[in-house]
């Protein structure tokens, strides 16, 4: 395992500044006409296909970083280009990781190829966890997976929302509650194959920001996938339900284990932070560039002490938010244990930084910044999201005060 460095390699600073070159080259000039069409940017997805961007290969290899870089790398340079983009180019990932953390080998190398398709038919994948009364509150799961032994089939009925590539998906993970008597720990995550008869898109959701990226609710009626449908196998279900119903029967605590899409989001979440990075850098850049050019009272607007503290704190917050994700992504990679949630602080911080440091961009360009004939009032409007999905900052704030405190704070 490498040591922990604040100085990337040769061969990650030519990954990051490929990535760079595409999200300024491809994904910038497409940002605004995305964004106004509210529709998800296939040329766009295609293109990064092409070159290699969007594929099973690529993730792999920043995923198995030995630093445990490579991911906040990319995840700020595409974020930087444009949240709404980046986030159709890689929400598949989500569902990638639901399958890599939770499958077998046979269920990643049969289903996640599938996902990405080929630079000629691109395909994207969805995670369907969140319902309209479960959120934050997963234990509050309506979506029910019924074992049929005669066929040795699951069926699945319910509504997910908030689903990125929701509907418009080959491939669907979906998290079921298989006992509920157990709360959070009696879920279970599965592969609804592409053209399954009962998965249907709902509603389309007109978003405030990241308007590129299709998130929608996805309706399972009756829905049968296959056995071998079930991530990480019957057998081993089997086992962890037995283990989950006696520490239950001895006082326990059923919610206290980790249940599969708690997995899923703890590993990204140093992710979403990178992508926040990218976002409040891409603004701070602009209101920089903005504060050296625009003249007012015959000199730059950045002579003036109250536009050029804002900048310095803006990069003073940037960096230590991306201190903080790349200090998380190591210890992950590193095997060392998040015991002060290093994760969730990672996330809850960059998320915030991003709101703040695209709100002050607006300020500082004024009348322009709030105009669309710059980039920095989407900027805004995308950030609010960090704040938001794969864990509400009240939630991550939540988390680390529990770890820290070892009380279940409510």
């Amino acid at each position: 395992m490498s040591g922990f460095t604040l100085e990337l390699n040769d061969d990650q600073k030519q990954v990051r500044d490929w990535l760079h070159g595409f999200a300024a080259d491809v994904i910038r000039p497409a940002a605004a006409e995305w964004d106004e069409r509210e529709e998800t940017p296939w040329p766009i997805i295609q293109e990064a296909a092409k070159v290699g961007i969007y594929s099973l290969d690529f993730y792999a290899q920043q995923f198995f970083d030995p630093t445990g870089l490579g991911i906040p790398v990319a995840m700020e340079e595409l974020f930087w280009g444009d949240a709404g983009i980046a986030l159709s180019i890689v929400g598949t990932g989500l569902a990638a990781v639901g399958v890599l953390t939770n499958g077998t080998e046979e269920q990643i190398g049969t289903w996640i190829p599938q996902m990405y398709g080929d630079a000629n038919d691109v395909k994207v994948a969805a995670f369907c966890s969140s319902e309209p009364d479960a959120g934050s509150d997963v234990a509050a799961m309506r979506t029910r997976a019924v074992y049929d032994a005669a066929k040795d089939e699951w069926v699945l009925d319910g509504t997910k929302t908030w689903a990125t590539n929701g509907g418009i998906a080959d491939v669907h993970v979906v998290v079921a509650v298989v006992d509920p008597e157990l709360g959070s720990k009696g879920h279970a995550s599965f592969i609804v194959p592409p053209g399954t008869p009962g998965l249907a898109q709902g509603q389309k959701f007109k978003k405030h920001g990241i308007r590129a990226s299709h998130t929608a609710e996805v309706v399972l009626d009756g829905v049968r996938v296959p056995g071998s449908c079930l991530l990480g196998g019957k057998e081993k279900l089997d086992e962890r339900l037995a283990r989950a119903r006696e520490k239950a029967r001895r006082g326990g605590g059923a919610e206290r284990v980790k249940n599969a899409a708690m997995a899923t989001f703890e590993a990204s979440r140093p992710a979403v932070g990178a992508m926040a990075v990218g976002t409040a850098r891409a603004a701070y850049e602009v209101a920089l560039d903005y504060a050296t050019t625009r003249h007012q009272f015959g000199r730059p607007i950045i002579d003036n002490q109250g536009v050029a503290f804002q900048l310095a704190d803006m990069r003073t917050q940037i960096d230590a938010a991306r201190l903080l994700v790349w200090r998380a992504s190591w210890m992950a990679t590193a095997g060392k244990p998040f015991t002060a949630a290093e994760g969730s602080m990672s996330k809850l911080y960059a998320s915030e930084v991003a709101k703040k440091v695209t709100a002050q961009a607006v300020q500082i360009l004024g009348g322009n910044g709030y105009t669309r004939e710059y980039p920095v009032e989407r900027m805004h409007r995308d950030a609010g999201i960090y704040t938001i999905f794969e864990g509400t900052s009240e939630i991550q704030r939540l988390v680390i005060a529990r770890t820290l405190s070892g009380v279940p704070i409510r």
